[in-house]
């Protein structure tokens, strides 16, 4: 799932304020498709980890419940030109990353 990350880092103060979309389907596997009647399969983001250099600042498990293209928004101690890199794993072993230059 190449490009599924749209990814922004704004400092101010010594605070880095990051806004990240993923663009991912969050299957539950509870649904049925309405044309056969099977369940759909399940397919979410297991886990999401953003790193500030060799520094991790963001260590998440996500679940089922979450959204489909969920949207996330965290803050963390940092500085303009930093370089942080943002990426998560799903159920299914797929996986995507982005880098952004902190503005």
């Amino acid at each position: 799932m190449a490009n599924s990350i749209k990814l922004r880092a704004k400092a101010s103060k010594g605070v880095v304020t990051v806004k990240a979309l993923i663009n991912h389907p969050m299957e539950t596997g509870l649904r049925k498709d309405q044309k056969t009647g099977k369940l759909i399969p399940a397919h979410h983001i297991q886990e999401v980890m953003a790193k500030s250099g060799d520094k991790t600042v963001l260590d998440a498990v996500w679940g089922g419940a979450i959204s489909t293209n969920p949207y996330l928004s965290f803050m963390y101690s940092g500085a303009k030109g930093d370089s942080l890199t943002l990426s998560w794993v799903d159920n299914q072993g797929n996986s995507d990353s982005e880098t952004a230059s902190v503005a």
